[in-house]
């Protein structure tokens, strides 16, 4: 017996979760848009993870001394709702270059 067909939209997001790396980047970047939020999103972005550090390429000088000043706070939406054992973020760096602001 086979099932009937199911919304492309309601089968995405379970699919993506599955296919997804397990890594303190992914997730990052996976709740990024959400935590930091979509015009933050949209000039800034987190590229790379080493021991918990996370750098955030940004769009220009102003968003990486903004978001600088932000830190804290972002690192601590980060590593809400993360299971004890987890990795967490332990910092976010912020730079400049190879992004163009949408």
């Amino acid at each position: 017996m086979t099932r009937p067909p199911r919304p492309l939209a309601e089968v995405l997001p379970g699919l993506r979760r599955r296919l997804a790396p397990a890594s303190l980047l992914a997730d990052v970047q996976t709740r990024w848009p959400v935590v930091a939020g979509e015009e933050i999103a949209r000039q800034a972005e987190p590229v790379s993870e080493r021991a918990g550090v996370v750098t955030i390429r940004c769009a220009s000088a102003v968003w990486a001394a903004e978001l600088s000043m932000m830190g804290d706070q972002l690192v601590e939406a980060l590593n809400s709702d993360r299971p004890p054992a987890a990795p967490a973020v332990s910092e976010l760096r912020f730079g400049v270059g190879g992004r163009e602001a949408t």
